[in-house]
């Protein structure tokens, strides 16, 4: 299950990756040129996909400290 923790990886490259691919101004997403609109999707695709991270990674199961510590 340790093997969780590299879904922290794929905001980085989804955010790289858009503008490497398509290097654009005229599609648009939301009213905004497509490297601006694929940069915020990633944004907020980020705090779903670390709350996933968090929530799956068993070392986050414990005495309930909010603080981590055994």
């Amino acid at each position: 299950m340790r093997n969780i923790r590299y879904l922290g990886w794929i905001p980085p490259i989804g955010t790289l990756i858009g503008p490497l691919v398509h290097n654009d101004v005229h599609p648009f997403i939301l009213g905004m040129p497509f490297i601006l609109g694929w940069i915020v999707v990633w944004l907020l695709l980020t705090t779903p996909i670390m709350a996933l991270v968090y929530w799956l990674d068993p070392s986050n199961r414990g005495s309930g400290d909010a603080g981590g510590r055994p």
